[in-house]
């Protein structure tokens, strides 16, 4: 059986998930100027992602007999495109740090189904990082 330490990561790691997929949604609905006709379809693109991330780890912790959180971590939109970018770019960074410390973790438990989850789940969040990264430079 999965250890509380696990679960409750994997609730932190929801709530991060819910986080973002509001976030980047409510971005593409509000990001303004030129850079609305770009940025707007992939915030919308990031936050779909982002919810099937959520669901997928939902779906883990029941399994593992946790109960799934509907409380997002903290939202923020940004008032500009560029600022947007520089909160979501932070969000991923908290992102894969805590999906790293999730595979450690799940690894040590044995846990091989979890492990892989968010390994897959790592692979997009460093995908989203670097397209972040690559929007924010000059």
């Amino acid at each position: 059986m999965a250890s509380k330490e696990l679960l409750d990561k994997l609730n932190d790691a929801i709530a991060r998930e819910i986080q973002v997929s509001v976030q980047y949604m409510w971005q593409h609905v509000m990001v303004k100027g030129l850079p609305a006709a770009s940025l707007g379809g992939i915030f919308k693109e990031i936050a779909i992602t982002e919810m099937k991330h959520a669901e997928e780890i939902a779906e883990r912790l029941d399994y593992l007999g946790g109960v799934p959180t509907t409380k997002p971590t903290p939202i923020e939109i940004g008032k500009t495109a560029k600022e947007m970018l520089g909160v979501n770019k932070k969000a991923e960074e908290g992102a894969i740090a805590l999906y790293k410390e999730i595979i450690a973790l799940a690894d040590k438990e044995g846990d091989v189904v979890t492990s892989s989850l968010f390994t897959g789940i790592l692979e997009d969040e460093e995908e989203h990082h670097n397209t972040f990264s690559t929007l924010l430079e000059d």
